[in-house]
C-alpha cells in the first residue's frame, strides 16, 4: 500500500522540521514548502493526499493559498491558525479548508484529525445513488448532479451531502454531524458544520438563501427534504 502523502505550507522552519518529523514517525511522506507559492509548486510537481497550510505566510496568505487549491483539486485542506476563535477561522474554511488546528499544534490532535479525513475517502463501498427532484447523488461514483450539470464537491462538502441523503427527512444535529463527518464528538466546532452547509448551499441550491434541499430546523439541526 503507497504512503500517504502530506503537503506542508508552513513558513516557520522550526515548526516545519518538528511537524515534519511527527509526521514522518507516524508513517506519512511530507512535503515541505515554506511559502503559498512553493506550495502550489510542489502539489502540481506530486499531488499530495492532504495539505496542512498556515495562514501566516509570505507572499500568498494561506486564504489565498487554500482558495487556489480548491478551484484545482479536492484534496483534504487543514489550516493551522493561531486563535481558534477569530475571523480567521471562519474565512478559512469558507476559502474551502476542510477543518482547521490551532498553534501550538499538538501533534496527536493533527494526527487523528488528519486520519478521520484520509479515512472518509474510502469509507464508501456499497453502490448507492440518490434522486431528490432534480439533483442526484451518486455516492459510490462520487458524483453529483443538479438537472443537466455536474456539481464540483470537496470531499468533505460531498460527505456532509451523502451523510444527510442517507436519511432523508431526519435531522441531524450538529453534533451528529461533526461525529459522523469529521469524527469529532461533542466537543468540535459547530462552526465546520455551519460553514460547510452554507457552502453546499451555495453549489446545490437554486435560491441559497430560500433553500429548497438542505433545510434547517431551527434549534435543532439540518435535514435534507425527500
Amino acid at each position: 500500500m503507497a504512503t500517504m502523502k502530506i503537503l506542508l505550507v508552513e513558513d516557520d522552519e522550526p515548526i516545519r522540521t518538528a511537524l515534519g518529523m511527527f509526521l514522518t514517525q507516524e508513517g506519512y511522506t511530507v512535503i515541505g514548502a515554506e511559502s503559498g507559492e512553493g506550495g502550489h509548486a510542489a502539489f502540481e510537481r506530486q499531488p499530495a493526499d492532504i495539505v496542512l497550510v498556515d495562514l501566516m505566510l509570505p507572499g500568498i496568505d494561506g486564504f489565498e493559498t487554500t482558495r487556489r487549491l480548491r478551484r484545482q483539486s479536492t484534496v483534504p485542506v487543514i489550516i493551522v491558525t493561531a486563535r481558534d476563535d477569530s475571523y480567521d477561522v471562519v474565512a478559512g474554511l469558507e476559502a474551502g479548508a476542510d477543518d482547521y488546528v490551532t498553534k501550538p499544534v499538538f501533534g496527536k490532535v493533527l494526527s487523528a484529525r488528519i486520519r478521520a479525513l484520509l479515512r472518509r475517502a474510502s469509507e464508501f463501498s456499497s453502490p448507492t445513488v440518490w434522486r431528490f427532484g432534480d439533483l442526484e447523488i451518486s455516492r459510490d461514483a462520487g458524483v453529483v448532479r443538479k438537472g443537466e450539470r455536474d456539481v464540483s464537491l470537496t470531499r468533505t462538502e460531498f460527505q456532509l451531502l451523502c451523510e444527510l441523503a442517507s436519511k432523508p427527512g431526519w435531522v441531524f444535529s450538529r453534533a451528529n454531524l461533526l461525529e459522523t463527518v469529521w469524527g469529532y464528538d461533542y466537543f468540535g466546532d459547530s462552526r465546520l458544520v455551519d460553514i460547510h452547509i452554507s457552502r453546499l448551499r451555495n453549489k446545490i441550491e437554486d435560491d441559497p438563501s430560500n433553500p429548497a434541499f438542505v433545510l434547517t430546523v431551527r434549534g435543532m439541526g439540518y435535514k435534507l427534504q425527500p
